[in-house]
């Protein structure tokens, strides 16, 4: 491209715009006034330079994003249906999940697991069972989301006790491909901040390195879940490429790049004016899409309180093409690469993060904080932080603390139970709780509402 116009004009470097800012600040300090802070404490500045490139190179997927359609087994033959039309439809990608045992040969019915991504997530633990639908898919393609520790940090319990949940995690390391998961999601969805979630995210990973050996690095994948800070979420997934990548450099393992399962944030999502989900979902789908993603399943605007249906499994898989087709973003893994104020975040968040793994390795590792209340009680502290941004303002959700439709009601349209539900029972340690920020002002309207 011809630089004819831009030879006309001289570069400006940093310091001169700083020196023109601070002038016309007339004497206000340029620190306290246009530098931003935040939770995480990252500094976010009013202007960015080639100054603030980093220069990291980081290994994002070669072939953009895979369309993911996320179902649940209740009926093989149903499921299989549902899967068969979703790829007619334009997802490339199933997600399966099940609470139990399945005929995995009706469920897989007429679907090529060869050219199809397939991810199971189970919330059950059963090496046999995984080891006979490993063998039946025999791919590379099939990714088995299962976490024991993940489980452990949800539930407070593990699926059967620390032994045996390794003990069977151990056959299926040995024996089958991509069978181990790190719930990354986990800490977003409870309140983590970003630094927190890239942290625990990679500590998390490291106890399943020290346990197994270098080698299951090949083995091991990502599911995080992304929220509605647009550029510092696109941030957020290429620190992590970078932190894992600095981690098995200390294992001397290369060439092992991050697969990374993203879905946007249930979080951020409300109940009522429920139809802004659907703006919510599409900017964190671009987020994803932007920070290098290699799968992305959409969550439908009525998740949380509506049945999964045609319709808005459908909306959901069709924002992912309209953004895949019609915006050009079939392969947008790098347009970030060169922004100044990505990659300025980027190494900042990872900088932080990697700090805060250390300290969490220095200090026994992440199963030990776990145990030990640590981890839970720094989530919770974030999550308080960010719930007190939103009771104040400072953090807005519309149509629950900004601009809300009074008139707007929903407690005979809630299929489902759209809280955290009290649990009853005895756990070997204090769980992570997903919560999400509006549930709070929406109990007091639905209490209106019946009132």
């Amino acid at each position: 491209m011809s630089t004819f116009l831009f030879d006309e004009f001289n570069p400006v470097s940093a310091a001169a715009w700083k020196q023109k800012i601070q002038v016309d600040l007339n004497g206000a300090d340029y620190n306290e006034t246009l530098l931003y802070k935040t939770d995480e404490g990252i500094i976010v500045k009013p202007f960015y330079t080639k100054e603030d490139r980093t220069n990291s190179k980081i290994n994002l997927p070669k072939k953009g994003f895979h369309i993911c359609q996320t179902l649940f087994i209740d009926d093989e033959k149903i499921a299989n249906s549902l899967a068969i039309d979703a790829l007619k439809r334009g997802a490339n990608s199933i997600q399966f999940k099940a609470s139990k045992k399945f005929d995995y040969q009706k469920v897989l019915h007429k679907i090529d697991v060869n050219s199809t991504l397939i991810y199971f997530q189970f919330s059950f633990l059963d090496d046999d069972f995984q080891l006979e639908l490993s063998k039946y898919c025999n791919s590379e393609n099939t990714y088995f989301q299962t976490d024991i520790i993940g489980n452990l940090a949800e539930s407070g319990n593990w699926f059967v006790n620390l032994k045996e949940d390794y003990k069977r995690l151990e056959v299926l390391v040995s024996s089958t491909k991509n069978c181990i998961a790190v719930s990354g999601d986990l800490y977003q969805n409870s309140g983590a901040n970003m630094v927190q979630q890239l942290a625990y995210t990679l500590a998390h990973a490291n106890e399943y390195l020290l346990h197994f050996g270098k080698n299951a690095a090949t083995k091991i994948h990502f599911m995080f879940s992304v929220g509605g800070n647009y550029f510092f979420e696109i941030a957020k997934l290429r620190a992590f490429r970078i932190l894992w990548e600095t981690l098995l450099t200390e294992y001397d393992v290369k060439n092992v790049k991050a697969h990374i399962f993203t879905q946007p944030s249930v979080r951020n999502k409300t109940v009522y004016d429920y139809h802004v989900n659907m703006l919510r979902t599409t900017s964190e789908c671009m987020s994803a899409i932007l920070g290098g993603s290699n799968t992305i399943s959409n969550v439908s605007y009525d998740t949380i309180f509506h049945k999964s249906n045609e319709f808005g499994n459908r909306i959901a898989r069709n924002q992912l093409l309209i953004l895949q087709q019609e915006t050009y973003l079939h392969e947008a893994q790098n347009f970030a690469d060169g922004s100044y104020y990505i990659e300025s975040i980027a190494q900042q968040l990872a900088e932080k993060a990697l700090i805060t793994f250390k300290q969490i390795e220095k200090a026994g590792g992440f199963l030990h904080q776990l145990k030990a209340g640590v981890i839970q009680k720094k989530i919770s502290e974030s999550a308080l932080k960010e719930e007190e941004h939103f009771t104040t303002n400072k953090m807005v959700l519309v149509g629950s603390n900004f601009q809300i439709n009074t008139k707007d009601t929903m407690k005979n349209n809630l299929e489902l139970y759209p809280f955290v539900k009290q649990r009853n029972l005895k756990t070997l340690l204090v769980p992570i709780n997903k919560k999400r920020l509006s549930e709070t002002i929406e109990k007091e309207r639905l209490a209106q509402e019946n009132a």
